[in-house]
């Protein structure tokens, strides 16, 4: 399960988010925290890493530590940040990896598998996600809103597959909407001569096309809803507790 990252919560969106991070770790058969080496080694560890390490001590978990972006960080500074987090006491290995590069990915896959306890299939081999296709579709969407946008509207934006139209030919028609809180924040997702909205359905568009081996005919449209991060419905549609 790939939890959403934990932080200080300051409004009801990252309260839900950060308890559904710690749930997921603890109905897990094994946890691993991801922290990135490169911004450790520079800046130490900052209050949310110290605050994850004093819950995970209290929980008496034993976790396993992947340093990322080792790629990006010189020996001796990467020793020095694995130390310092070992020394917590809240770890039982550490691998040193980079997404980037693929660098000890295999090591940590390996070491996750050996460790898992053996157990039946709870879903068919062949199914990849138990989610329906119109929450499956509205989260690709919404992650590249979130890759092309994070630095402007960092979690101020969600997307809702309003219809999806099967086709003869095979294909799906899919409509969606962006919802933010404000007009300036609309702007933003549209981009100046409608650029950026046009780059968000391209990639969303191949990602659904990949996901579910079909063409896709994607149709995206942004709206202002004030109020969105107070709506029950979306947070139970996008799986978080509201009263988090």
């Amino acid at each position: 399960v790939d939890t959403p990252g934990i932080f200080a919560p300051r409004r009801r969106l990252d309260r839900a988010m950060v308890a559904a991070a710690w749930a997921g770790a603890a109905d897990a058969d094994k946890t691993v925290l991801l922290v990135d080496a490169a911004r450790m080694a520079q800046r130490g560890a900052d209050d949310d890493t110290k605050g994850i390490l004093d819950r995970l001590a209290a929980t008496k978990r034993r976790v396993i530590l992947a340093l990322n972006k080792v790629d990006l960080v010189r020996r001796e500074k990467l020793l020095a940040v694995a130390d310092e987090l070992f020394r917590s006491g809240v770890f039982e290995d550490v691998f040193m990896v980079s997404a980037l590069t693929g660098d000890g990915v295999a090591d940590l896959r390996r070491r996750l598998t050996e460790s898992l306890p053996p157990g039946p299939w709870l879903f068919p081999a062949d199914q990849l996600s138990d989610a329906q296709e119109r929450w499956l579709a509205a989260e690709a969407t919404r992650e590249q809103v979130f890759l092309q946008l994070h630095d402007e509207l960092p979690y101020a934006a969600t997307v809702e597959t309003e219809s999806w139209e099967e086709r003869r030919d095979g294909s799906a028609r899919i409509e969606q909407v962006i919802y933010v809180q404000r007009p300036t924040q609309r702007a933003i997702v549209l981009g100046e001569g409608g650029r950026r909205i046009k780059a968000i359905g391209a990639r969303a568009r191949a990602e659904l096309e990949q996901m579910f081996d079909r063409r896709i005919h994607l149709f995206l449209f942004v709206k202002v809803r004030e109020n969105w991060v107070e709506d029950p419905e979306r947070y139970a549609a996008l799986g978080l507790d509201y009263n988090a």
